[in-house]
């Protein structure tokens, strides 16, 4: 297992020897990773996502990760999204986290009880991850083996409470104490445009109570519902206790869009959006502009410390619409110099 260091000259650009090392504990921190200290230090964090491969070649997940690099803070390893099968997120952060990234282990509740949760909580925590995602997780109807048996032991509320023990307790959910805890920074997701739309901000509000330190949201196209969900979200105190990072993402074109907002539930797209798209001339990098209008928009709200990029099947212009939205007020995002050539080759 690395070891910590103590030899940070540059507290948020740490260069090091061997950057998978932990960052020195730091009071008021949970963890010891990049990620919560760019949020605690009053950064306006960005984070995006890669998609496991459906192989064992590492060398893939590294050259998903190095299209972010200087552009994003953490990145989301999903797990079984949409209910289909890749590498399992606990790899993807393992991996990525012994170079030094900042990588988000995403947990759905539906493929594993609380005994297999638990073992790949502390697995991770060993190899350095220092993020977790609660996540209920998609129906297995929706993805490449509908006829997999849905474990759902565990929700998402319930796996923040199971994180949290874990961490302030030192105990496994039996009672049976643990050697040593796992420090990790708890995360789940909320979306604003599932009806009731009156009711998410009281769904935000059982996460932070249950554990959530920061919240990542589903896209958001509609600035005006999700203007007036942080407004409540500030109003309840609940942006004190957690860090909230809502979803932009890139529409490929009003089909897509159209697609989107009639097969996904929760995902609301504006005509305003989809007649935009049809009337350009080139209908990607229009949809790519509008990302960056988006997370500039994000950024004004009150009581935002983030946003959330996703770019399916785009990633390679993710670091692009970053740089173009000035959200990072010319700040770059740390990535581990040394690797990056090897990990693009």
């Amino acid at each position: 297992m690395n070891k910590p260091i103590d030899n940070h000259d540059n507290e948020h650009h740490p260069y090091v020897d061997n950057p998978g090392s932990p960052l020195p504990p730091k009071e008021g921190h949970v963890s010891q990773g990049r990620f919560e200290r760019v949020l605690r230090d009053g950064h306006f964090a960005v984070t995006s996502e890669i998609a496991p491969p459906d192989s064992v070649d590492a060398d893939e997940v590294y050259r998903r990760a190095a299209l972010f690099d200087g552009a994003v803070d953490a990145i989301n390893a999903t797990d079984g999204s949409g209910a289909n099968c890749h590498m399992s997120s606990v790899a993807v952060c393992a991996l990525l986290s012994h170079i030094g990234y900042s990588p988000i282990l995403q947990i759905s509740c539906r493929d594993k009880n609380r005994i297999a949760i638990q073992g790949d909580i502390l697995g991770a925590a060993a190899m350095g991850v220092c993020n977790v995602l609660a996540l209920t997780g998609d129906d297995v109807s929706s993805g490449d083996h509908p006829e997999a048996k849905p474990v759902f032991d565990l929700d998402s509320v319930s796996l923040l409470t199971t994180i949290k023990t874990m961490r302030e307790e030192s105990r496994f959910l039996s009672g049976r104490k643990l050697d040593l805890a796992p420090k990790v920074f708890a995360g789940s997701s909320i979306n604003p445009f599932v009806p009731p739309i009156e009711s998410r901000v009281l769904q935000l509000r059982k996460k932070v109570e249950a554990g959530a330190e920061f919240i990542q949201s589903q896209y958001c196209f509609d600035m005006d519902i999700l203007k007036s969900m942080m407004k409540r979200a500030v109003d309840m105190g609940l942006t004190e206790k957690a860090f909230i990072l809502p979803g932009v993402g890139t529409l490929a074109s009003a089909k897509t869009a159209k697609w989107l907002r009639s097969n996904v539930p929760g995902v609301h797209i504006p005509d305003s959006i989809v007649k935009r798209l049809e009337g350009a001339e080139k209908q990607k990098a229009e949809g790519q502009k509008i990302c960056v209008e988006l997370m500039q928009q994000v950024k004004e709200i009150e009581g935002v410390s983030g946003v959330h990029v996703m770019a399916y099947r785009q990633e390679e212009f993710v670091t692009e619409m970053v740089d173009a939205s000035g959200v990072l007020d010319g700040r770059k995002a740390w990535a581990p110099t040394g690797w990056v050539d090897t990990a693009r080759t």
